[in-house]
């Protein structure tokens, strides 16, 4: 396969492979061979980022290549050329593309030249794949077995809920309950319970896990859609129904919005171990998607 664009391309073993393999770099970043030594890998951010963006720079170097960076309207698609011309071009210039955008992955599909190229997705209106992975990877280093394992989702199902819901479609027996506000919710049916009230989540959880409530790059057609997200804050009395649960976030996070403060800097929280193993699971997947080029 030329590229990663959504997990649910991957079979479960390679999304386990690719976790697992995330796991290992982050706790000894040398564990390779450089395997992207001369190589010459694109980065292409249409939108804010800081996890991701330096999570692939950094891993690209870690791993031999070097790395040209496009911004925002600095490729000729701002004057017009079409995505195809120009992943055409760039296709033959360059040995990976790491592209984040606000529109749909398919424009991303665009750039690879015709699948020549290998493009990573790292964020598109549909799914974060590689946020999904890293969220695999550091339940993998905390939990080890995921058997069993019961993730509590709160908030919007945006594309970070996309991709941890083909992440942990990839581990049997571990369940996925989403408490998302109505109308908020994943756009396709899958695997999982889905409810709008968190009075409805019941039993055991292990990891209660949510995101900003405004997605990067997009906005909400209600001007009122912060009355609906207020019950889903997660603060400590959520916390406390389940005192051995610990806290996931992509980050950015608003404290005070989504999560409190309490919460998020807390002795439970995982969410900066987790965006320090972003860094860790772009090597993988460079690694896997450009290095294994040379295979």
């Amino acid at each position: 396969m030329t590229g990663l664009y959504s997990l649910a391309d991957l079979s479960p073993a390679d999304v386990l492979a690719l976790a697992d393999r995330s796991v290992q770099l982050h706790r000894d970043r040398t564990a390779h061979d450089r395997p992207l030594t001369d190589l010459v890998v694109g980065t292409l951010f249409t939108k804010t980022s800081t996890r991701t963006r330096t999570a692939f720079t950094t891993a690209a170097l870690r791993l031999g290549a070097s790395v040209v960076a496009f911004g925002p309207d600095e490729l000729q698609t701002a004057t017009g050329e079409s995505t195809a011309d120009t992943g055409r071009v760039l296709a033959s210039m360059l040995d990976g593309l790491v592209v984040r955008t606000a529109g749909p992955v398919a424009r991303q599909r665009e750039l690879s030249g015709g699948g020549v190229l290998p493009v990573v997705n790292a964020m598109s209106r549909e799914e974060h794949p590689t946020q999904g992975l890293t969220d695999l990877a550091v339940l993998r280093h905390h939990f080890g077995d995921l058997a069993g394992v019961r993730v509590l989702y709160v908030g919007e199902g945006n594309n970070t809920a996309a991709a941890l819901v083909h992440a942990l479609a990839a581990v049997p027996g571990c369940e996925l309950v989403l408490a998302c506000p109505k109308g908020y919710g994943p756009r396709d049916p899958g695997p999982w319970r889905e409810v709008a009230d968190l009075a409805e989540v019941t039993g055991d959880v292990d990891v209660v896990y949510t995101t900003r409530w405004q997605t990067t790059g997009t906005a909400k057609a209600d001007p009122d859609w912060r009355e609906a997200f207020r019950p889903f804050h997660v603060d400590t009395a959520l916390m406390d129904r389940w005192p051995d649960a610990v806290f996931l976030h992509d980050l950015p996070a608003h404290r005070g919005e989504e999560v409190a403060g309490a919460v998020l800097d807390g002795a439970r929280s995982l969410a900066w171990t987790q965006a320090a193993m972003k860094a860790a699971s772009a090597m993988a997947v460079l690694e896997r998607f450009v290095g294994g080029r040379r295979a």
